[in-house]
């Protein structure tokens, strides 16, 4: 069973869950604004995709947290991450020991077919 975890009214969000559902794919959907990761949760997702790849550093709250440029651990950006989710890449899709970041048709359908 995928879980896809993400902001329900991102519109990134909105065309994976319609994807899905178009396909007739099973999945559960995570609102992190509703119901965050935990700590060990997001730890978990970090061990599988890294922090490059789990962080959005293009979005709006990397800007207002003033953090470009700075020189900032792996483990200080984790925590950064943990108190402000919704600068997780979306969507996060889970899958058992996988994980993948972002919306690719492709990639998408390839993680199903191996994973889900």
């Amino acid at each position: 069973m995928l879980t896809i975890v993400g902001i329900k009214n991102c519109s990134t969000i909105k065309k994976t869950l319609s994807w899905l559902d178009e396909r007739e794919t099973p999945y559960t959907f995570r609102d992190v604004k509703k119901s965050p990761l935990s700590e060990e949760e997001l730890e978990d997702a970090l061990s599988k995709v890294g922090i490059d790849t789990l962080m959005n550093k293009r979005g709006m709250m990397w800007r207002k947290l003033g953090l470009a440029g700075k020189d900032i651990t792996d483990q200080e950006l984790a925590e950064i991450l943990l108190e402000n989710q919704n600068m997780i890449k979306r969507p996060l899709v889970l899958a058992g020991d996988a994980a993948m970041v972002g919306f690719d048709e492709d990639a998408l359908a390839g993680f199903i077919e191996e994973y889900a």
